[in-house]
């Protein structure tokens, strides 16, 4: 097959998992013969192309006010301007359209559209080829892609997001085949109304630790039982509000008994000393950028305390592949991931006790600690498997290319934004 993928960002430029896993798939199906080429955006004008680890990789212009992957925050009338230019940029689709006529590609894979936005859909219509859409996020339905505002969950969309998103259900009908990362996220695009003609499937994502060792022989290094009685709880992830990071400290220095937590990662500078400020117990410390492989073995149990609907939840992954249980919030496709109780337990936001008092639960019964640290990495086997996740990409875009022959019909382009 040639396959083109469209995204925002490929390596080196990383914003989330969703890079990761489009490089591990483009680099996957490359090493099996499919040729493969990828199109994201740049912050410098004009269509450039280089070799990342043997793939082809197109890098765009960014057609709007700033390039989104830059490290400054731009301020909110730059940043509303910029969400009003990417309900449809237009002026993306001429990179498009340039680079189908130079790899003439069999089908195209679009990821995370923030940047291209769905003009890209017309513009692969127009050179009637397949599209697969693949939901990382909810994008689609919000600018900012989460769906969160004023520290909780939207239950349906605000009039801004109407307004921003207004057409994208209807342009969706162009889409053949849609996978979410996670049932969840399938389920919530399609219950609004999006791609009612596109074949749906789930493929959750490969951990990029999926190669460290053989989970149905590994054993947990240390029975948990013997541990010292100070659990060592980790977050590791975004510091921002919808991560949780505020509930998980409220709810940590309320403990009972005696722990520490260590927090893992970086967010914006103002949040960062929000929470700083916030913990105050001496057994809290920030450790910033930490090396998974590292991190997890300084813990006894990871917490994954998202208030947001997390799309997928690779860092539960992660996790459980490192043999360590997590405490994780029932929000999106974190229940997919986390089972209570074979590798973990679960809490809900909505009852904010609810995480104290699985953290309580876990050193009040050590056995449970360590039957789950024994299951955890084979619980979560599967989505070990960088194989089996391409083997299951390979076959929709197999799928996906004998239904458009089968039943081609005239490119129909909806009309112009």
């Amino acid at each position: 097959m040639k396959i083109l993928f469209i995204s925002s960002l490929y390596s080196p430029h990383i914003g989330g998992g969703a890079e990761i896993v489009l490089q591990r798939t483009a680099e996957g199906l490359q090493a099996r013969g499919c040729q493969v080429s990828v199109l994201v955006t740049g912050p410098d004008a004009g269509l450039a192309s280089e070799t990342v680890n043997g793939v082809k990789v197109y890098r765009a212009g960014l057609h709007n006010f700033y390039w989104h992957f830059g490290a400054q925050r731009p301020g909110r009338l730059a940043r509303l301007g910029w969400h009003l230019r990417d309900h449809y940029n237009g002026a993306m689709r001429r990179y498009v359209k340039q680079v189908i006529g130079t790899e003439q590609p069999q089908l195209v894979v679009c990821h995370n559209l923030s940047g291209w936005s769905v003009s890209v859909w017309d513009e692969i219509t127009c050179a009637r080829l397949p599209i697969v859409q693949v939901l990382h996020d909810m994008y689609l339905m919000c600018p900012s892609s989460n769906m969160f505002k004023r520290g909780q969950c939207c239950q349906q969309q605000c009039s801004s997001c109407q307004l921003f998103r207004k057409g994208h259900d209807a342009r969706s009908a162009q889409v053949s085949a849609v996978v979410g990362v996670s049932q969840f996220i399938l389920d919530k695009l399609q219950q609004y109304g999006y791609f009612k003609a596109a074949k749906g499937y789930v493929v959750h994502n490969a951990s990029p630790y999926a190669s460290l060792r053989d989970p149905l022989s590994l054993q947990p290094q240390t029975d948990a039982a013997s541990k010292p009685a100070r659990l060592r709880f980790g977050y590791m992830g975004t510091l921002s509000e919808q991560k949780g990071v505020r509930w998980l400290i409220e709810q940590f220095q309320r403990l009972p008994f005696d722990a520490t937590l260590q927090i893992a990662g970086r967010g914006q500078a103002c949040d960062e000393s929000a929470f700083k400020a916030l913990a105050t117990s001496p057994n809290i410390s920030f450790v910033g950028y930490q090396k998974p492989e590292l991190f997890y073995d300084q813990i006894d149990v990871a917490v994954v305390p998202s208030l947001w609907n997390e799309p997928f939840g690779m860092v539960a992954v992660e996790a459980c592949a490192h043999s360590v249980p997590v405490i994780a919030s029932r929000m999106g496709g974190l229940p997919e991931i986390i089972q209570d109780p074979l590798n973990g337990l679960l809490c809900s936001p909505s009852d904010p006790d609810s995480l104290g008092q699985a953290m309580l639960r876990l050193h009040q019964q050590p056995q449970l600690l360590a039957r789950l640290r024994h299951q955890a990495r084979v619980s979560v086997a599967s989505l070990l498997d960088l194989e089996l996740m391409l083997d299951r990409y390979e076959s929709i875009f197999a799928q996906t290319l004998l239904d458009n022959i089968v039943h081609r019909k005239p490119a129909v382009v909806p009309h112009p934004v």
